[in-house]
C-alpha cells in the first residue's frame, strides 16, 4: 500500500478499506480551527473554514500566513509551499460550503450545547460518505456523535495548541465509531505530520485528564497561600522541568476552558478531587481569562506580564 494512506484509497491495518481524504472543512476560524487550517493545507489538503462570524475569517487568513511566514523564516518550509497552501484555504460563514468535503472538524468553543447547535446547522449540508470529527478537549464523543445523523462516522480528533508545533494529536473512538472512520483519522494524523495517542472516551481524555487538575491544584495552592503566582510557577519549571508554569499555562490555555474541562471532570467523574477550585471560578466571574483577554494570573498589558495576586 501507498504510505501516503489519507489521500489514496488502500486499506489499513485491520484490513479495513481507507477511503480518500482530499478536502477538509473545519467548523471555526479561532486559535484551535485556524491552526488546523494551517496544517491540513501544508499537508496538501484543500480546507474549507467556515465561521459565523464574517470578521474572524480574515483574521485566520492573516494569522495562517504570519506563521507560515514564519516557518519559512526558519527554513522549515518553503515560500512555494506556504503560497500554495494559502491558495488551498477557502473560508466562508455558511455550511453549504462543506457540500463536498470528505471530513468535516468541528473546533468551536468548549461548550457541549454550542457544537450540538453546530452538527444540527451543518448535517444537512454534509454528503453521506462525510466524517465527522470534534476537535473537544473533555466531551463525550459517544454522547456528541449521538447528536448527528452518522455517529458511525464520528470521531474525537484532539489537537494540541498551537496545533503548527505540537505533535500529539488525541483520536478518540466514540462507542459507535466505526472501524473505516478510526483508520481513516489515525493516517490522515500521520499525513499531518502528527502523531497519535488512541484515548477511550472517558472525560477530558488523557492530556486534560492529567494536565488541567493539576492547574486546578496550583490554583488551590495560590488560594491556600502556599505560595505566590511567582512561586508556584518558578517552583513547577525549575523543580519539575516544565516550559511553563501551571498557572502561565492555565492562563495560556485559557481559564474557562480549564474551568469547563474541571466541570466535566466533576460531573463525569463524580470524585470530589476534581472540584474546581473557587478561586478559578472567581476568575472565570471576573472575565479574566488569560492571554485572550489581557488577564489572569497576570497582567498581559504589562511587559514582563505581572501576577495579579
Amino acid at each position: 500500500m501507498n504510505d501516503d494512506v489519507a489521500s489514496t484509497v488502500g486499506f489499513g491495518a485491520a484490513g479495513v478499506l481507507i477511503p480518500e481524504i482530499r478536502s477538509v472543512g473545519i467548523v471555526g476560524a479561532g486559535q484551535m480551527g485556524s491552526g488546523i487550517a494551517h496544517v491540513c493545507a501544508l499537508a496538501g489538503l484543500d480546507v474549507t473554514l467556515v465561521d459565523i462570524k464574517a470578521d474572524a475569517l480574515p483574521k485566520a487568513l492573516a494569522t495562517i500566513n504570519r506563521n507560515m511566514t514564519r516557518q519559512v523564516n526558519r527554513t522549515l518550509i518553503s515560500e512555494d509551499l506556504r503560497d500554495e497552501a494559502l491558495l488551498r484555504i477557502k473560508t466562508s460563514t455558511d455550511y453549504t460550503a462543506f457540500a463536498e468535503a470528505d471530513f468535516v472538524i468541528e473546533a468551536a468553543t468548549e461548550k457541549e450545547d454550542i457544537k450540538r447547535a453546530v452538527f444540527k446547522a451543518m448535517m444537512p449540508h454534509l454528503k453521506p460518505e462525510c466524517m465527522v470529527a470534534s476537535n473537544t478537549s473533555s466531551i463525550s464523543i459517544t454522547r456528541l456523535g449521538a447528536s448527528t445523523d452518522r455517529p458511525e462516522k464520528f470521531i474525537g480528533m484532539h489537537f494540541m495548541n498551537p496545533v503548527p508545533v505540537m505533535k500529539l494529536v488525541e483520536i478518540i473512538r466514540g462507542i459507535a465509531t466505526d472501524e473505516t472512520t478510526f483508520q481513516s483519522v489515525k493516517a490522515l494524523a500521520q499525513k499531518l505530520g502528527k502523531v497519535s495517542a488512541v484515548a477511550e472516551d472517558f472525560p477530558a481524555f488523557i492530556v486534560n485528564r492529567i494536565l488541567v487538575p493539576m492547574i486546578n491544584e496550583a490554583v488551590y495552592a495560590l488560594y491556600e497561600g502556599v505560595g505566590s503566582v511567582e512561586a508556584i510557577d518558578t517552583s513547577m519549571k525549575l523543580g519539575a522541568n516544565h516550559p511553563m508554569g501551571p498557572l502561565e499555562l492555565g492562563d495560556f490555555i485559557g481559564l474557562d476552558t480549564c474551568l469547563s474541562i474541571m466541570q466535566i471532570l466533576h460531573e463525569g467523574l463524580a470524585d470530589s478531587k476534581y472540584r474546581p477550585c473557587p478561586l478559578l471560578v472567581k476568575y472565570v466571574e471576573a472575565g479574566w481569562l488569560g492571554r485572550k483577554t489581557g488577564r489572569g494570573f497576570y497582567d498581559y498589558t504589562q511587559t514582563p506580564p505581572k501576577p495579579t495576586r
